[in-house]
């Protein structure tokens, strides 16, 4: 299918289905005209891309863990690979520290804030 319709069924601009392929997190077929070709399991790929990028993910990781993904059991169906899911977890605990101490720079600014405004309202008075 053409880049319009793979756009409409994923969900995705057709800017960001080249986005994507510029960044190699999909490959779409070429047609004997140049077009680009998208078929159903370079769909599905637009859509997991789409969740993972959605979740906060960014786009170096999920290039770095998109062929280790999934592992395709007897029925066909996939699921997270652990080495995958340890990525994940690695960079959730990252953002995790990082969330922590934003919030102990704010604190700290708070109360800088509160002492700095006690202090001016006594010598106001």
């Amino acid at each position: 299918m053409r880049i319009s319709a793979a756009a409409r069924i994923s969900g995705v601009s057709a800017r960001s289905l080249r986005f994507y392929e510029d960044e190699g997190l999909i490959v779409p077929g070429r047609c004997g005209n140049g077009y680009r070709d998208y078929c159903r399991s370079t769909i599905d790929r637009v859509v997991v891309i789409r969740s993972l990028l959605g979740s906060g993910l960014p786009v170096r990781l999920i290039r770095e863990a998109l062929p280790r993904l999934v592992e395709q059991d007897d029925a066909g169906t996939g699921t997270p690979r652990a080495d995958y899911l340890d990525l994940v977890e690695g960079y959730r605990d990252r953002l995790a520290a990082r969330i922590a101490e934003l919030n102990a720079r704010q604190a700290a600014l708070d109360a800088y804030l509160r002492e700095a405004r006690r202090n001016s309202s006594m010598t106001a008075g």
